[in-house]
């Protein structure tokens, strides 16, 4: 009995030995802690929350418990790159003051992928990385298509929901343009702006851009599965939307290779348009990595270049 016992003790031991002995897994503590502030920044339509719903939902938190500094900006939920960005400029500052930091992490989903490139490229000062999430960099085939859509009624359309977004979500003082948004995110609005604010964009078609440039380190990941799970309500009519590529591989709104800027984490993630952010409500692919992980996994890349 007493070997039998001692046996069980030194294989316990032997077991939590080997256990201590593996990397540090995403959930320990400091696994997100940043030298500097983490901003997040929304697409379009975005918001930073409407009542308990965030747009980024549950990553602020997740990246909190890890150590991590987050803010969630909120910039005209339908506008101009530039708008947006001049918006977003503004709260970096305002969160540089608030936490003495020098520099701030910008992380941005869809349009607040060229939203955080603006003020990088206009600031790079004040910015010590940009991610890109599924970032319209390249612009949108669907963009594309509302931009020549029936007169006026895409417009009216988006117009609308922008600005009921923008009220729920007590940005109602934030100026909203439709047709602003279209344009920029249209494939001719974003190599405007790319010839104008070009850094960390892939010269190729779909390779990767500079990893750094002016002092700030760009990367990039998206998803490329359009419809993931029958539950999200919103999986059919990106499914529906993912028509407009004509076979090119897109999360439902922004194709693979649209979505490259500087170093390319990954651009195959099972993840559609909304599973990126851990939308609708945590309704994502269950055969996937978390986007909650996912988000994770960046911040301590950041952590390990001293960003």
């Amino acid at each position: 009995m007493k070997n039998r016992f001692w046996k069980y003790v030194s294989r316990t031991v032997i077991a939590l030995t080997a256990l201590a002995a593996l990397p540090a897994p995403s959930w320990a503590a400091g696994y997100t802690q940043t030298k500097y502030p983490i901003v997040l920044v929304h697409g379009l339509m975005g918001f930073d929350n409407i009542g308990p719903v965030e747009y980024f939902y549950g990553i602020p938190s997740a990246l909190r418990s890890g150590g991590a500094s987050v803010h969630v900006t909120s910039v005209s939920a339908a506008n101009s790159t530039e708008v947006r960005g001049e918006q977003l400029l503004t709260q970096v500052k305002q969160i540089l003051a608030a936490t003495g930091a020098a520099k701030v992490n910008l992380i941005g989903h869809s349009h607040g992928g060229p939203t955080a490139r603006y003020v990088a490229s206009v600031r790079p000062d004040l910015v010590a990385s940009v991610t890109s999430v599924a970032g319209v960099n390249k612009g949108s085939r669907v963009a594309d298509v509302l931009t020549n859509a029936i007169p006026g009624v895409s417009n009216a359309l988006v117009g609308a929901v922008a600005n009921l977004v923008s009220y729920l979500s007590g940005g109602g003082d934030l100026p909203q343009n439709a047709q602003a948004s279209f344009d920029s995110l249209s494939t001719a609005g974003s190599l405007a702006f790319n010839s104008r604010h070009p850094e960390g964009v892939p010269q190729s078609a779909c390779g990767e851009g500079a990893y750094q440039v002016r002092g700030v380190y760009y990367f990039s990941w998206s998803g490329g599965q359009p419809y993931t799970n029958v539950l999200d309500p919103a999986d059919p009519l990106l499914a529906l939307t993912s028509a407009a590529f004509s076979g090119e591989k897109n999360d439902g709104l922004v194709s693979t290779c649209s979505s490259h800027l500087g170093r390319v984490i990954r651009d195959d993630y099972a993840m559609n348009h909304l599973d990126e952010i851990n939308q609708a409500v945590g309704i994502v692919n269950l055969f996937e990595t978390s986007p909650v992980t996912v988000f994770r996994q960046q911040a301590n890349r950041l952590q390990g270049l001293g960003l």
